[in-house]
């Protein structure tokens, strides 16, 4: 019995992923050479910034005097071209992340205009959108969206519209979230900024940057915004990094962020980074290469599920410009065969299966498959999505190609073993 046996995987569904990958082999070759350039931005941004051993060493308490933690924040700036970035242990998600630049850079009377429709469900109740407690529209900031016209494009008619004397931050969500959108291209992101630049001139721009670090060979704040923000359990951690979050930008953005994370008059040299610096160095370093795999996976799952005649974002044939690949599966069921086929691939928890369950800051059940050595970790190999219509799945992540291509073939393994797909 060969290997793919005794993991579960038939002749029949090896045969097709076979076939499915020898078409992608170009597709391919064109990550490597996108990582390879990122790769080499990170490599020179750690020697231009003199990383050394000293840098690993944690600190405690008020956290003075950390090397490690000044310098990664170097590092981080050089990658973005930014003036300053704040990477912390103690941004404990992304979500926290774009909570405290937003809340940091926003005062009572101001407005945040979202002109790329509704952000992730997560950020409902820190907008406000969702009644929560200390949300931004307790604290007096008003919110207004507008919506992607049918076809995915900017409405910019609307847009101009939106921007008034109070419109003072403008929030872009990079990735689809838990819609059935594109992902937008840095090039479509410098446009728009452009734009609400153009009609507005003293107006911030955060990029929510969750999922899309080094897919391109630019990045947001290339391109004109004053904040990117992201998390270190996604792209930049290279499924090393234990937890944390990053906002790279303006000097002005970044000592305000500094401010909420810590408090007024404290900044940036307090907040000791324990024992976390190499992870968190060593993930980034990793990062650019670990992103190409899970892109590869994505590319893999995309091409798979378009051939057996479901809708897919994007197609297998599109650019990529986040590891998010999303498919409609029709039904709850087939959600959670997909998902119990990513969960038996895993090298953590492999032998449970996922339900649909409440999790905090949705407002659907949600399934997700997170077999992962970092609890939550969304560049480890996953799939999650909310239960409701059009059940679409949401697959990312993969530490290496091969175990993504693992977790795509045992999601059809599963829903071909329930009579949910046929492959012939």
């Amino acid at each position: 019995m060969n290997l793919y046996q005794e993991m579960g995987i038939s002749e029949e569904v090896l045969s097709f992923s076979e076939e499915i990958l020898a078409g992608l082999k170009d597709r391919f070759e064109e990550l490597d050479k996108v990582a390879e350039y990122n790769q080499y931005k990170v490599l020179h941004a750690m020697q231009k910034n003199r990383v050394s051993a000293e840098c690993f060493a944690g600190t405690t308490g008020y956290g003075h005097d950390d090397l490690g933690r000044d310098v990664l924040e170097k590092v981080y700036a050089d990658v973005f071209h930014t003036e300053a970035a704040l990477v912390r242990p103690q941004i404990t998600c992304g979500t926290h992340a774009l909570a405290t630049a937003l809340s940091a850079n926003l005062l009572p009377g101001d407005e945040l205009l979202s002109p790329v429709g509704k952000p992730y469900d997560t950020l409902e109740e820190v907008i406000g959108i969702r009644e929560s407690a200390c949300s931004l529209a307790e604290y007096g900031v008003s919110y207004r969206q507008v919506d992607l016209l049918p076809d995915g494009s900017f409405d910019w008619d609307g847009i101009k519209a939106a921007i008034h004397e109070k419109t003072k931050l403008v929030t872009i969500q990079r990735s689809k979230g838990y819609q059935m959108r594109p992902t937008f291209s840095v090039e479509q992101i410098g446009e728009l900024i452009a734009f609400v630049k153009g009609i507005k001139s003293d107006v911030l721009v955060m990029v929510d940057n969750c999922y899309g670090e080094f897919t391109e060979t630019i990045e947001p704040s290339d391109v004109g915004a004053d904040m990117v923000v992201g998390s270190l359990i996604k792209n930049p951690g290279g499924g090393i990094a234990p937890t944390g979050g990053y906002i790279a930008g303006t000097q002005a953005c970044v000592d305000r962020c500094l401010y909420r994370l810590s408090a007024p008059g404290l900044g940036q040299d307090i907040g000791a980074s324990l024992t976390v610096n190499t992870a968190l160095y060593q993930g980034f370093f990793f990062s650019p290469t670990v992103v190409a795999s899970a892109v590869k996976g994505a590319i893999f799952v995309a091409a798979a599920y378009e051939k057996l005649g479901y809708h897919v974002v994007p197609a297998s044939s599109e650019p990529r410009y986040d590891i998010i690949q999303s498919i409609e599966l029709g039904s709850e069921e087939a959600m959670l065969a997909f998902t119990a086929g990513i969960q038996a691939a895993a090298p953590v928890d492999s032998y449970v299966t996922p339900v649909a369950a409440p999790m905090d800051g949705y407002d659907d059940l949600v399934v997700m498959a997170a077999g992962d050595f970092i609890q939550g970790s969304s560049i480890e190999l996953s799939a999650d999505g909310p239960i409701r219509e059009p059940y679409a799945i949401y697959f990312q992540g993969g530490l290496t190609f091969p175990h993504a291509k693992l977790g795509g073939m045992m999601a059809l393994q599963k829903m071909l073993d329930r009579g949910l797909l046929q492959l012939n």
